[in-house]
């Protein structure tokens, strides 16, 4: 059969092309980012105002992310989120008191206590965001210690 064709040529390899070079190890974290880490561990509750439970997501994720890179995250990271998860309890146990009490017109006392505590839930984050800037450590009144 003279009408078949040659096999086509094999293609030619790719040129060798080095590996790019190995990035640095990570260096440890300055003082400074230590300090906004630690601080972002309690404002990222205020996230809660934006995204529903963001008041415990936000702070257990920051918990999370930077817990083995930075040592003192561990502390600002629970005290964080057993804060934010006491107030969320006292939040919702109250609103529920607070409407089955209403009946006796005294629920309405119960929702201004519900909303004083929702007010803390504002006013400490901020100020132990705060404290953490300055690097202390700050532990929340009245927190229930229910992350170890």
């Amino acid at each position: 059969m003279p009408d078949e064709l040659p096999p086509p040529p094999a293609p030619e390899p790719p040129p060798f092309q080095p590996s790019p070079a190995p990035l640095p190890p990570a260096s440890a974290p300055t003082e400074s980012q230590v300090r906004m880490w630690n601080m972002i561990c309690h404002l990222s509750a205020l996230s809660g105002y934006l995204v529903p439970l963001g008041n415990v997501l936000g702070p257990l994720l920051v918990w999370q992310i930077k817990k083995n890179e930075i040592p003192s995250v561990e502390f600002h990271g629970k005290a964080a989120l057993n804060f934010q998860l006491t107030i969320l309890i006292a939040v919702v146990g109250g609103t529920i008191m607070s409407l089955l009490l209403m009946a006796i017109c005294i629920g309405y006392l119960v929702f201004l206590a519900v909303m004083a505590v929702g007010l803390c839930g504002l006013i400490f984050p901020i100020i132990a965001g705060i404290k953490a800037n300055d690097g202390k450590e700050y532990k929340y009144p009245y927190s229930f210690e229910l992350i170890k």
